[in-house]
């Protein structure tokens, strides 16, 4: 069982490495893949942003800075490293929106894909290894004991999340955080419905016991 997960892991690596070529040509110029058949909500914002419209800019970093900011903190573990990704990826916006063509590829896709491409640079300057896991604010309203438990629960997901293998973790953070399809997501990382399955299926075991294990750990003490 084991040499089959590793097998589906070693296709998937593969598949990532031929996605990531790709996707980094596609970080400087839209992607190239026909026509969409639906309308992208971002094209009219983006078109304004190309002509340098500062209102434009703002509503963009409004409307696109938090989620970029939380796929990149989930997928390195660290808030600060985020932010710089988040940042470098609104300059290629700024180069890239002047030339971006509507309809040839959805402008949010595209975002999704500089932003992982940025995050597996980092990953691989620090040899994946997973930096110290921040966790989210507390809500202020919640008890005191309540806020220390949440707290708590947050660092123990964080920390689980940030050690799976690389692959896997990216398909639980575009699927379940970043609330992308199936099918969107298995596009992104350029790898089959199936495959896409197969390691959500193995990100969620692996976090499953290593949440367990640290439960049974605390109730033993």
């Amino acid at each position: 069982m084991q040499s089959t997960g590793t097998e589906t892991d070693s296709k998937a690596n593969s598949n990532a490495a031929a996605s990531t070529a790709a996707a980094a040509r596609g970080a400087s110029a839209p992607a190239r893949c026909g026509v969409l058949s639906e309308r992208d909500p971002d094209a009219e914002l983006v078109a304004r942003v190309g002509a340098r419209d500062a209102g434009a800019v703002r509503a963009l970093v409004l409307n696109k800075l938090p989620r970029l900011i939380a796929l990149a903190t989930r997928m390195l573990g660290d808030r600060m490293e985020a932010e710089d990704v988040a940042q470098e990826a609104f300059v290629r916006i700024w180069k890239q929106a002047p030339h971006w063509r509507s309809g040839e590829a959805k402008f949010d896709t595209w975002l999704h894909r500089v932003a992982l491409n940025l995050c597996y640079d980092r990953l691989r300057g620090r040899r994946e290894t997973p930096a110290e896991t921040l966790p989210d604010e507390p809500d202020p309203a919640a008890a005191p004991e309540q806020r220390l438990e949440a707290r708590s629960r947050d660092e123990r997901v964080r920390a689980a999340l940030a050690a799976l293998p690389v692959r896997q973790r990216e398909a639980l953070v575009l699927t379940y955080y970043q609330e992308l399809s199936n099918l969107e997501a298995a596009g992104l990382m350029g790898i089959s419905a199936d495959a896409l399955e197969s390691l959500l299926a193995r990100a969620r075991r692996t976090l499953r016991i290593q949440l367990a294990g640290e439960q049974a750990g605390k109730d033993s003490v």
